[in-house]
């Protein structure tokens, strides 16, 4: 469900009116619906109900700090995965103690930030991270607290550039040396082992996988607090997909995945962590966009957005779906007329759909993309020099610019000429 909904044959996000913002902001931009973002965190928190857990936000979904901080006062944890995100949280007011630090990559450097101010744990990936890890906490005279990240081996059933949890991924040990490399860690003076962290993937529409993964997550925890190591967190990351498509099965809901944790793991007593983002955030927000032209082809006709791949690169990086729909409703009896829906950008790749049934458009309509809080914004870009679109976060009647547009001379003002030219 989200908050983004016809009135009197108009579109709104709650109760603002779509073309009020597009008048005020110019096209392109994003919209976030309040109502939408803090309903989908509350699924999550209730869906854990009876076990002591943390909803992490998974902010590399959607990182502008105005919805950060806005899941934040709800209650939520941060899963940060760079320093950028790390400073981001704690500009918007997210306390060290609530954020939680993943990515298979972490430098010296941003291991530093964390542990000077202030972190809940970080999800350790491989032993070269550990070694690093466990020196600058030494350096600094802290301990550091840690999970390590299991590799399960379990195929999530997702895009293969989405999929994390298989042996040929890059992420985690793996699960067959879990023993070994927990045994190290107990050795390491400046960490604290305090758990476990798995994460699968991202987008699934299946409970089956985390089914199989929380099973092996509950029979690891099981053997370790048998070599003597406290086990008192689990950290099971996030993944549950989002219906891009309105028109086909919706996913499965938070309540039936909560489920499968308690099932799964809720007998061990542990702590539980979940990391969600894309549900959180995705259909929390809309693409606003204006059709520049339409033209006719060979054999078809384009409909030229003033939108591009740059704003929201999903369909060309992923071919994925958005559900599209004009701003102002059709009238019940208008015949569908079908477009490529395309960006100006001078590269193919630069097409959001193909043969899409769409009521009649014509230059200067406006067009939403459903489905797109998520990995929208922040994907975005200043490919063929346009300047990143404004973010927009509505609450309830009011309306807010969260991140403005930038002036082509800011834009421009960026680069620096050597002293030789």
């Amino acid at each position: 469900m989200d908050h983004f909904l016809y009135r009197d044959g108009a579109l709104y996000a709650e109760d603002v009116s779509i073309s009020e913002i597009a008048a005020a902001v110019g096209t392109p931009f994003y919209v976030y619906s309040t109502a939408t973002l803090l309903r989908h965190f509350r699924l999550f928190d209730d869906a854990l109900e009876g076990l002591d857990h943390l909803v992490c936000y998974a902010m590399k979904a959607a990182s502008n700090q105005a919805i950060i901080k806005t899941l934040g006062d709800a209650g939520a944890g941060m899963d940060v995965v760079s320093q950028g995100e790390y400073l981001r949280a704690r500009a918007a007011g997210i306390p060290g103690n609530r954020i939680v630090f993943s990515g298979i990559g972490k430098t010296a450097e941003e291991i530093r930030t964390a542990l000077t101010g202030g972190i809940r744990q970080f999800n350790v990936e491989s032993e070269p991270e550990m070694a690093v890890l466990n020196a600058v906490a030494i350096e600094l005279g802290v301990i550091a607290p840690i999970t390590i990240r299991v590799n399960p081996d379990v195929d999530a059933r997702t895009h293969a550039k989405i999929a994390t949890g298989k042996s040929e991924n890059k992420f985690g040990i793996p699960i067959s040396r879990a023993r070994a490399v927990y045994a190290h860690g107990a050795t390491l003076k400046g960490l604290k082992i305090i758990g476990i962290d798995v994460h699968i993937g991202s987008q699934l529409t299946d409970l089956a996988p985390f089914e199989q993964a929380y099973t092996k997550v509950a029979e690891l925890t099981e053997i370790l607090r048998g070599d003597g190591h406290e086990i008192t967190r689990l950290d099971l990351g996030g993944g549950l997909g989002i219906p891009y498509a309105h028109s086909n099965q919706a996913p499965p809901l938070p309540t039936d995945y909560g489920a499968v944790i308690k099932r799964t793991v809720g007998h061990l007593g542990c702590e539980i962590e979940i990391e969600p983002g894309r549900l959180i955030a995705g259909n929390a927000g809309l693409l606003i966009t204006k059709v520049i032209y339409v033209k006719s082809g060979e054999d078809r006709e384009f409909m030229i957005l003033d939108a591009a791949m740059n704003d929201l690169i999903r369909p060309a990086m992923y071919d994925a779906h958005h559900d599209i729909i004009p701003v102002i409703e059709p009238a019940p009896a208008t015949l569908p007329q079908t477009y490529d829906i395309v960006g100006p950008v001078c590269e193919s790749g630069d097409t959001f759909a193909r043969d899409r049934a769409m009521p009649p458009v014509v230059a200067d309509d406006l067009i939403a993309f459903r489905s797109a809080g998520a990995y929208g914004a922040v994907m975005a870009s200043e490919y063929n020099s346009r300047p990143l679109i404004p973010e927009v976060l509505v609450n309830e009647d009011q309306f807010a610019v969260i991140r403005r547009r930038p002036t082509y001379q800011e834009m421009i003002n960026r680069d620096t000429m050597p002293a030789w030219l």
